[in-house]
């Protein structure tokens, strides 16, 4: 499988899934749908905006939510009569005090490779296990065939997994590389015959991938785009926001659509693309090239994205370790949840994309700080002016393991300054909106698929408690407890144990781990 960091200089022409992962096996986890399901004396937050209300009692049918019933106040005990009575045949379950919100949409979630050497059956458990219910996959590097069949085998809940968007990579598929505007009409068209949603794309020479947008349009399909140094200078973010691009990711071609007195990036005379180290450092010196909040410049630029309606995608997650290496190596959840090959894959190494941390220091720290500080201050701004900001994670890169990565984008927005529903709206009703499925998922209202994340702690209070190693709180008799993690997540009004999905995961990475002889992760040059 060529590298990503290939696919951002543009080289993947050939089909991507040359060397791609075994499918995940048949489904043998959850419980239901039933015809009839209730979900007891819980408290929503319903992923619109609106604030946490309850008790009330959810009621399923297969896989819809069918009502949303009040069923008393707030620390009162609950008339029996005001309660939807069961149906013959139904099920229910007793969750007084737990929290009930949409199943999370993660809008970057690469299903893996074999370059990382896990398995589709361990990131889909990490995914469900952390409520996530819908993934975008952007690029499907294991191949567009493989994405989609794994797409219609999570529709039809054959395989234990979220729901799957597959957007192509721009190209793939191609032995040699497009050289005229048709070429893109034509791979655009194929690419919707295959079943493919949408495009990703990093950037290419301006006609023919203007070209690509405007038949994506023609055919209905989405985009996505992560705008690569080597094609900014001449297509920003601007640029195919009004050649109708739906999404941005990260959050290249933003700054450099903000310079002012300059047309390229302020490179050094040693920066080379392919040397990662220098290629990131310089990276997060970027924002701080870009005109600043409440210029003339800042203003045209920020107010045209909103009069498009381009979604933001920022993967916060993704970067952390540029601003606390440290603390993104040494997390606590990698000895358990992390797989072997994917901690080799973390590594500093010159040849694995993401694992850029050759010599690493303060300064590069410092300069990646500053970076988020203006980078969040963007997103939070655009956030409060109306636009659409999403929760993406792109984990399975620069230490960030599936499912946790997820959780810390949520704690990412929360530190831009976005409130705690707003923070769960990104993640669930923005998502699907930007997917083109607000009719289906993305909120708890009568009509739409029974995609649920119920918690037994309040999420708005502490973000924290969704991870699946939970959190840690001093107990009654003052010692220290873990509390939280998701306890049950629902996929089409399928009931999955995240305890359970979790414990399968540990299983899959210790026996790994003796496989190997590991006993515990050493850090680097240790």
């Amino acid at each position: 499988m060529i590298r990503p960091i290939l696919f951002a200089v543009c080289l993947l022409f050939t089909d991507a899934a040359g060397a791609a992962i075994a499918p995940a096996p048949a489904r043998d986890e959850g419980e239901g749908p039933w015809p009839q399901l209730i979900l007891r004396g819980v408290t929503v937050v319903n992923g619109t905006g609106a604030p946490a209300y309850g008790p009330v009692d959810i009621v399923i049918e297969g896989d819809r939510i069918a009502r949303v019933q009040i069923v008393g106040s707030a620390d009162a005990q609950i008339d029996p009569k005001a309660r939807p009575a069961l149906a013959p045949g139904g099920h229910e379950l007793d969750l007084s005090g737990h929290f009930v919100l949409p199943g999370f949409v993660d809008m970057h979630g690469h299903i893996g490779g074999d370059e990382q050497g896990v398995t589709a059956e361990y990131v889909y458990k990490l995914w469900l296990a952390h409520g996530i219910t819908t993934v975008r996959d952007p690029g499907c590097g294991n191949g567009i065939d493989w994405c989609v069949s794994e797409a219609r085998r999570s529709a039809a809940n054959t395989i234990t997994a979220p729901r799957i968007f597959p957007y192509a990579f721009f190209g793939m598929g191609r032995e040699t590389p497009m050289t005229t505007p048709e070429q893109a009409r034509s791979w655009v068209r194929e690419m919707k015959a295959k079943g493919a949603l949408g495009m990703k794309c990093f950037g290419y020479r301006p006609d023919i991938l203007e070209a690509a947008f405007d038949e994506l349009r023609r055919q209905g399909m989405r985009s996505a785009c992560h705008h690569a140094q080597l094609d900014v200078a001449r297509v920003n973010v601007l640029t195919t926001a009004r050649w109708g691009l739906t999404t941005m990711e990260h959050w290249y071609g933003l700054p450099e659509a903000l310079f002012d007195d300059q047309r390229v990036q302020q490179y050094p005379a040693d920066y080379n693309y392919m040397d990662e180290q220098k290629r990131f450092h310089q990276a997060g010196r970027l924002w701080a090239q870009a005109a600043g909040p409440g210029s003339e410049h800042y203003e045209q630029v920020i107010g045209e994205l909103l009069a498009l309606d381009l979604t933001l995608d920022p993967t916060f997650t993704i970067y952390q370790a540029t601003r606390d290496f440290m603390r993104a190596r040494t997390a606590e959840w990698h000895d358990e949840y992390t797989h072997p090959a994917l901690w080799d894959f973390f590594r500093p190494s010159r040849h694995n994309h993401g694992s850029f941390f050759f010599d690493w220091g303060s300064e590069q720290e410092a300069d990646w700080k500053d970076n988020y500080r203006r980078w969040m201050a963007f997103v939070n701004d655009y956030k409060n002016r109306g636009g659409r900001v999403t929760v993406g994670s792109d984990s399975g890169y620069i230490y960030k393991t599936y499912g946790f990565g997820t959780i810390e984008e949520l704690e990412l927005l929360r530190e831009a300054g976005f409130h705690p529903l707003e923070v769960i709206r990104a993640a669930t009703l923005s998502g699907a909106e930007a997917l083109g499925a607000a009719d289906r998922i993305g909120s708890v209202e009568p009509g739409k698929l029974a995609d649920l994340v119920i918690v037994a702690e309040n999420p708005l209070a502490n973000l924290k408690v969704l991870y699946g190693t939970g959190h840690i709180r001093l107990g009654p008799e003052g010692e220290p407890t873990r509390v939280g993690g998701v306890r049950y997540v629902v996929k089409d009004g399928i009931v999955y144990d995240a305890g359970e999905l979790l414990a399968d995961v540990r299983r899959i990475v210790a026996e790994e781990k003796a496989r190997r002889g590991i006993q515990r992760y050493g850090q680097p040059g240790r």
